[in-house]
Parts: structure tokens; sequence; C-alpha cells
């Protein structure tokens, strides 16, 4: 067996109920002032508030900071941690999407030990301490609660990456009661985004190793197993449940074996037509797939045999997974090709040489990804 290291957010809670119990379990931070990172929209719903209410009767408070955008643009998160230093906060508490806890990240990070994002950009370029960190999610998808990455968008339009063991949370806390009420489209985007972690994971051409494969491998089982359901029944908590903590144990998994070509032709889709990264993820998925299937059909055959129970050949049991990808994408409740997300012919060549500055990325996938391998990605996709 190879070496490896795995590395992953030291407490994970997965409790119906659970964000009710915040108090109890913030109780070793000894912290008075919480600081929220979150989103408008998220906040309007109210799902929130039971949650803030409970912190505040227990004598705690929650300073909500609630104007994360998608894609946070650095501009955003730099007012979120002014924000954070201003106020006093002393705990980050991250609770959406993968926005906002990516967002709850910097803010952690920063307000603590100020920095430049120009100077962090990469792999183990950020400088600590930092602040305690929970991390809340309200969607089936980033997995960031169990990864140490958070995305932004910069001034150029590129979407760059933090990469640090500083930035793995203290404490992830499952709660499907949070999600129900998800929009179908939101829930199917998020939920096919951690179905893309798992298998990139799993295909991951470094890093690889037996303990991401466990969590790759019973992620993809869960997401397959109850996509369908949350999408179509959003009061579903159980299904829900399983999604959150399928989606978490995708988050481990890549956050060891990291992503692929997916990953990195889905990035220029939202730097530059900020499309959801759920939405990008789940556009580019099959055409590379089918463009990896040479380099990876032993891997996805095992993941066919996982997920399906399927015991044929590994060209059947690879055909058999992608077939049921496929189904499973084209049955969401959203766009299924670039043409109908409003991305024409023209807008190809360019997004083929973004992709190409992703290399972070595409050196993890197991077929070397040229220019125009990436044109003819997209064009599959169109």
């Amino acid at each position: 067996m190879s070496p490896f290291s795995f590395e992953t957010t030291p407490r994970i809670v997965c409790e119906q109920g659970a964000a009710l119990r915040l108090p109890e379990l913030l109780q070793s931070y000894q912290a008075r002032r919480v600081f929220v990172v979150t989103d408008d929209g998220l906040l309007k719903t109210g799902v929130l508030e039971p949650a803030l209410a409970a912190l505040r009767r227990a004598g705690l408070e929650p300073v909500v900071h609630g104007k994360v955008l998608a894609d946070p643009p650095e501009a955003v998160v730099l007012e979120a941690v002014r924000h954070a230093v201003d106020c006093g906060a002393q705990l980050v508490m991250g609770m959406g999407g993968g926005s906002s806890l990516d967002t709850a990240k910097l803010v952690a990070l920063l307000a603590r030990s100020p920095q430049a994002l120009a100077d962090i950009y990469g792999i183990g370029l950020a400088r600590g301490p930092r602040l305690g960190l929970v991390q809340i999610p309200t969607t089936a998808g980033t997995g960031s609660e169990v990864t140490p990455i958070a995305i932004l968008t910069t001034p150029s339009q590129e979407k760059k990456g933090v990469v640090s063991p500083l930035l793995y949370p203290d404490m992830a806390v499952l709660d499907s009661q949070l999600t129900l009420g998800l929009p179908p489209a939101i829930t199917a985007m998020t939920g096919v985004d951690a179905m893309v972690h798992a298998i990139e994971a799993f295909t991951s051409r470094h890093k690889k190793n037996p303990m991401s494969d466990l969590y790759a491998v019973k992620a993809l089982q869960l997401l397959h197993a109850n996509i369908r359901t949350v999408v179509s029944d959003d009061r579903n908590a159980d299904a829900r449940e399983h999604m959150l903590l399928g989606s978490l144990m995708a988050g481990m998994a890549f956050a060891n074996a990291p992503v692929g070509a997916v990953h990195a032709l889905a990035y220029p889709l939202g730097g530059r037509f900020h499309l959801p990264h759920g939405l990008s993820n789940s556009l580019m998925l099959l055409p590379v797939l089918e463009f990896n299937l040479s380099h990876a059909q032993a891997q996805y055959a095992e993941l066919g045999r996982a997920v399906l129970g399927e015991t044929g050949d590994a060209h059947d049991a690879a055909q058999a997974l992608i077939a049921s990808l496929r189904n499973i994408v084209q049955a969401m409740p959203y766009a299924h090709n670039l043409r109908a997300a409003g991305i024409g012919a023209d807008d190809l060549p360019t997004l083929a040489s973004d992709a190409m500055n992703v290399q972070r990325l595409l050196t993890n996938n197991p077929r070397e990804v040229q220019y125009a391998d990436a044109l003819a990605l997209y064009q599959a996709a169109l």
C-alpha cells in the first residue's frame, strides 16, 4: 500500500433538530458573540430563526451577516471580514450553502490573522491562527463543512481557491430539518454536485487512498439512492438526512483525493456566466465521464458494482454506471445543455482557455486534458 494521510473535520454531529441544540454544542468554545455567515435569501425564508432564537435564549449574541453571494466575489468576503472584526466576533458559524460556508472559513481566518487574499490563493499559503469555526450546511452538495478549501471569484472573473488545513472547521452540524422546503432545482443541482465529488475523488490520479475510496463509495450509494426522492418530496427529512450525510462523505473523500476535469471545466461556467456550481458540474459530468472512460473504466466499473449491484464485466459495469447517471441528470429540473443555460458556440474557445488555467484540478484527472480536449468537451455539452 502506498503511504497516505487523511484529514477531516474533527467533530461531526448528524441529528435532526441539532440546530436547536447549538447552545449546548457550542459550550466548549466559551464564546458569547457568534458571527453567523449566511445569505439574504436563506434569512428571508425564516428557516434559521429557531436556531438563532435558541442561541439568544441561552445568553449568546448571534451577529448575523447575511450578505453572501453565490460564487462569492473577493469584495463580499472582505466586507464580511470587516464586519466580524468590527463587532468583535469570538466564533464564526457558517449557515447555508457552499458559498456561505466558504466565506465563513475565510472570515474565521482573516478576522484573526489578516493577510491579503492575493497572497494565499493556492495550496498551503495561508497563515494562522484563526477563530473557532462551526459549519452548518443547509444544502446537500458542496461538502464544504469537511473540506480545507474556499473558492472565490476574483475581480477578473476567475474562480480561485484557498486551500489550507487551517480551513478545516472545528465542527460540522448536519440537521436535515434545515433543508426541508428547499426548491427542487437547488436540491437537484447540489445533489448532483455531491455525486460529482464522490466520482472524481474515486478516480483522482493523485492522493486516492483506501479511506477516500471508502467514503466516496458510501457517498455515491447514499446520493444515488435518495436524489430522486428529495427532488420530488421537499419534506422527506430522512431522505434529506441521507443526502446530507452523502454530501459530507463525498466532501471527506475529495478533500483528500482531489477532484478533476469536471470541476476544472465547471469553474469557468461559474466565473464568466455565473451559473450555479452544481449546474455547471452537472452540465460537464457526462461529457467528462465519456472522455475518461478509456482511462478509468475499471474504477467506473467498481462504482457501478457498488452502487447498482452490477455483476457483468468491467465494460458493462462502467457503461451501466454512466447510463444510470445520465438518467438521473436528464430527470433533474434544470437546463441539460450549455445552450439551454445561455451559452453559445462562440463562447466555447474562451471557456476552454479558462479551463486550461485550472491545472490544480486538471492534473488530478485520470486522462490528460489539452486545450483541444477541453474545447471538444464543451462542444459535447453544448
